[in-house]
This record gives structure tokens, sequence and C-alpha cells, in this order.
């Protein structure tokens, strides 16, 4: 039977290597801090936390899954150990496995997440698998995200497929790394079908190649790229979503505690707010949905953890202070 939600994307295992001895220096501009370390000495850390299967779309999957959505995942993995183990993290969690494909003679990716205070810089390297679409059949809605810098090829033939299916699957373009580097232009297609484009604020102003900051000219400015709504995250500050004949404002959902790690806490807004859509929800209700998920997963480590079931959602959501709703601006 076709599935509800599809993520396509690169999974990895996080390596959470927790540091002690460290600090982080920032001058005037804030969002520019660095970690810095004595070079060259013997530097203790606390401890290592080892999670398989995580990345954009692995995270949404999940997500989807304990939302009570049917989800697979189309993933690339290398013939490995870690591999293996990305396949059962993920199988525990429902995900469906069948277009999780391994390469002979090819690693699975591993990242390693230097944790630092309650942040984290993360130390990356992707495998060149060869991208070719399977035979997905035909899932309610698709979430497409981060993929190699050889993936190019991928993307047209994903583009030829779902020409074909005369826009009845939905798409969901959360863009990675590599997917921002290739230009709006190069992936115009995706931008221009996508039901929505979710990015934060920073990941607006590469795309569009500016350094504008006012909110209002940046969801307009990607919302003329196509898709019917864009959602731009603002970190711990809230999101914001524009569909064309709304902009929306959404504060975050209170934490009960300082956070503690808060790897995957923009994967959980952006799949927690699809996910509501593919439940039927209005895009208001969505918004609300989204930063609960955000609120949690930052309560424990890595991106999957803190991920709520739909029942646990809605009791957060019947908790909500009386001003957490979307508010126009």
């Amino acid at each position: 039977m076709p599935y509800d939600f599809l993520g396509i994307g690169d999974t990895v295992t996080d390596a959470f290597i927790r540091l002690k001895d460290a600090h982080v220096y920032c001058d005037i501009d804030k969002e520019k801090c660095q970690i810095c370390m004595k070079f060259g000495d013997k530097i203790p850390y606390e401890n290592v936390y080892v999670i398989p299967g995580v990345g954009n779309s692995a995270n949404a999957t999940v997500a989807a899954s304990r939302l009570g959505l049917k989800s697979a995942l189309y993933t690339n993995l290398g013939d490995d150990v870690y591999g293996v183990e990305c396949v059962d993290a993920l199988k525990k969690e429902g995900v469906g496995a069948e277009l999780m494909l391994k390469h002979k003679d090819k690693q699975t990716n591993y990242h390693y997440v230097l944790w630092f205070e309650d942040d984290r810089t993360i130390l990356i390297r992707h495998q060149e698998y060869e991208y070719k679409l399977p035979d997905i059949d035909k899932p309610a809605w698709i979430y497409l995200s981060s993929l190699g810098s050889n993936s190019l090829p991928f993307h047209e033939e994903l583009e030829k497929y779902l020409t074909l299916q005369d826009g009845k699957i939905k798409l969901a373009f959360q863009p990675g790394t590599y997917q921002i580097k290739f230009g709006k232009d190069e992936l115009a297609y995706f931008y221009g079908r996508a039901e929505v484009v979710l990015v934060n604020k920073d990941e607006a102003q590469r795309i569009l190649e500016v350094s504008e900051t006012d909110i209002k000219i940046l969801l307009e400015e990607m919302h003329k790229l196509g898709s019917k709504i864009v959602v731009i995250t603002d970190g711990p500050k809230g999101a914001y979503s524009y569909d064309g004949a709304e902009m929306l404002f959404m504060p975050a959902y209170p934490d009960p505690k300082p956070p503690y790690e808060r790897t995957g806490a923009g994967d959980a807004f952006s799949s927690t707010l699809v996910s509501a859509l593919a439940l039927g929800k209005s895009l208001h209700e969505a918004l609300m949905w989204a930063p609960i998920n955000s609120m949690s997963v930052v309560q424990e480590v890595g991106a999957r953890a803190g991920l709520l079931t739909k029942e646990k959602l809605e009791e957060h959501l019947k908790n909500a202070p009386e001003n957490y709703k979307p508010q126009k601006i």
C-alpha cells in the first residue's frame, strides 16, 4: 500500500562528544561565534552518545510515524555495521525499510557532534552514493531534504517522476546544505512544486543570495519561488509562515527547563508541521503543533529521543499558554 509520508534524504550516525574544557568566543556578530579549544593539547570530554539512523529526512519519518502516519524512508547506506544499526533503529520506530538501500564497499555517513553547553558543532563527511530512484509507488506526501554533492542527476530523475504524477503527490522541501549550494535556479522545480518549503532564516538568506534581515521581505521573496506555503524558523525566537495571503508569526512553546541539547530542533519543527498537514490539519493548527516537538527534542540528546506521540503532543497543546497561537504580522 502507498505510504502517507515518504522521506527522501541521506541518513547518518551521530556520535555526540560532550566537551568539558572549551569556551565560546564571540565578537560583535553573535551569529558567528567560534568554539575554541587548546591546539595540540589533550582535551577531556564527559561522555559519548552514539545515535544511529538520523538526518533531516530520517528524523522526519520518525516524527511522522510517532504522530500516526504510515511512513517510510528512501535513503542510501554503506554495507557496514553502521548501516545495519541505522536500519534497525528506524524499523523499531515503525519506519518502512524497503527503500533503505545498502551499497557494497561504501561506508555509512558518520558525523561527530562536538557538544558544548546546550549547543553543538558538527563534523560532517558525506559519502558519494549512486543515487537511483526506486519504485516508490505513490505516497500521499514526499518529504525531500538533505542529499549529497553528487545528487543533481537524482533530483532530475525525481522531477520527471513527480511531473508524471500531475500534482497528486504533495511535496515538502526542506533543502539541505548541498541543495542550497546547487542554487535556487538549479532546483527551481522543487521550490515551485512544493506544497511547503521549510528553511531557517540564515538558509533563506543563502537561498535568495541576500543579506536582508526583514522577515516579511524574506517570506515574500521565498514565496515568489513558487511554493504554496513558506515557513521560516528563527530558533528560539519563533517561526513565520506565508501562504500568499496571510503572514503569521508563531511563538516558541515554553521550555519546561533550559534546553539540554539543541540538535534536531529544526527538523522536529519542520517534520511535525508537515505531518500535521498530512493528517488534515490547517496551517494554523500545524503551526501550533510544530514548536511543541521542538521544545521536547531539545530536552533530550539527539534528534529522535524527544519526538512525541500524537497523544503526548495534544496533551501539551491543551496546557499551552493563552497567547500560544499564530499571530498576524
